[in-house]
């Protein structure tokens, strides 16, 4: 289901109204990874980059939801 959402959130965030770009940084079991995100709110591109980032952080679902609920450097371009 998680993979589903984040093909969609990719796929809308590439195709869609990309008003907003950021990057962010997550920080997880002491790797840091940064990854772009764009999307038609704040909110939205955000998620995509915050998604990204942990999906490569991270090996589980525990450890992607709690990578995913800790604190993230956000740069908005």
């Amino acid at each position: 289901v998680f993979i589903v959402g984040f093909i969609a959130a990719m796929a809308y965030s590439t195709f869609g109204n990309n008003g907003f770009r950021c990057e962010v940084c997550m920080t997880y079991n002491g790797r840091t990874i940064c990854r772009n995100g764009a999307g038609a709110n704040q909110e939205a591109a955000e998620r995509v980059a915050r998604d990204g980032a942990c999906t490569d952080l991270t090996h589980g679902m525990t450890e992607l939801v709690q990578c995913q609920n800790s604190q993230a450097k956000v740069t908005w371009k």
